[in-house]
């Protein structure tokens, strides 16, 4: 199967794994990644390190947009290098335009694109090259479908970061094209746990690489916490994994439930929230996962790779 991923890595660390994912995921090619929210090439740089630390630099990477269509909410923050990285890392900048050209490629060659950060380079695609998103099958990490289950953080559409941080693209993507949806209401379920470290630090540098950055992430947002607040989150919680759950979605995986919905936004104090309304729009939305069972999913799939 043919997958373009759309990431803004370099943040949270579930877009590593969702990536490490991808690259462990049997019969997976990825024709291409793009980087959104960038910082002059510096999450590509990211991206390429990684590539690099599991032998896969044959995948094409070009940096996107920096900003938003019309600026963001907030400016994607880039973690301490030395915490998260051990090292510096180049950054990998792109000429201007290299980003949609590479998200055309893919789609020239029938890959679903799946976005896991801000909509700003499938936006901007649009822009320029009108009705080539609505050519492909598009899966979105994002979106708040109220009400979130008991047990679970009791978030709200300030959480949904990808929709919200730039709001204009957000709009159009979801009005060129019909993507399949994985709202934060079904991603929160699925997580990353303490206990999982010592077998992702045997597991090759990639791996160990991704334990690293799990307890980096944990000691300055302590999800362990939140993790004891909320009956359906273990005491040993280190993340959640949006982004990966959005990937095993993309590759057809079945332990999810996918409903046609009518959907329609509407913009409270600036942040969008979905409602399912008579009159919306009908998209594929993920409504339930067997958490449990991707979770171990996740985890057997990249270390089994041992890269």
């Amino acid at each position: 199967m043919k997958v373009h991923l759309d990431t803004d890595l370099g943040g949270d660390t579930d877009d590593l794994c969702a990536l490490a994912f991808l690259l462990a995921s049997p019969d997976v090619e990825i024709t291409g990644i793009t980087t959104c929210t960038e910082y002059g090439g510096k999450r590509a740089g990211y991206v390429r390190h990684v590539l690099l630390l599991a032998g896969r630099d044959d995948i094409p990477i070009a940096a996107g947009a920096d900003g938003g269509l019309m600026g963001l909410r907030y400016p994607a923050g880039i973690p301490n290098e030395t915490d998260f990285w051990r090292e510096a890392i180049a950054p990998c900048p792109s000429c201007a335009g290299a980003a949609l050209d590479l998200l055309g490629a893919s789609i020239a060659q029938g890959a679903t694109i799946v976005a896991i950060g801000p909509y700003t380079n499938l936006a901007l695609l649009e822009a320029m090259r009108p009705e080539r998103l609505a050519q492909t099958r598009v899966v979105l990490m994002g979106g708040y479908l109220p009400p979130m289950k008991e047990g679970l953080p009791q978030w709200g559409a300030t959480h949904d970061w990808n929709m919200h941080d730039d709001l204009a693209a957000t709009q159009r993507v979801l009005t060129c094209c019909r993507p399949t949806i994985v709202p934060i209401n079904v991603s929160v379920q699925t997580y990353l746990r303490a206990r999982d470290l010592m077998r992702l630090r045997e597991a090759g540098a990639l791996c160990a690489l991704l334990a690293r950055q799990a307890e980096a992430y944990e000691r300055e947002y302590n999800h362990q916490a939140l993790g004891k607040a909320c009956a359906l989150l273990p005491d040993d919680l280190l993340n959640f994994q949006h982004d990966p759950l959005a990937c095993a979605v993309a590759l057809g995986w079945d332990g999810v439930t996918i409903e046609e919905l009518p959907l329609r936004m509407e913009i409270v104090d600036g942040y969008p929230v979905l409602h399912v309304a008579p009159d919306g729009t009908r998209y594929d939305v993920v409504t339930s996962v067997d958490a449990e069972r991707f979770n171990q999913l996740w985890l057997d799939t990249v270390c089994s790779k041992r890269f």
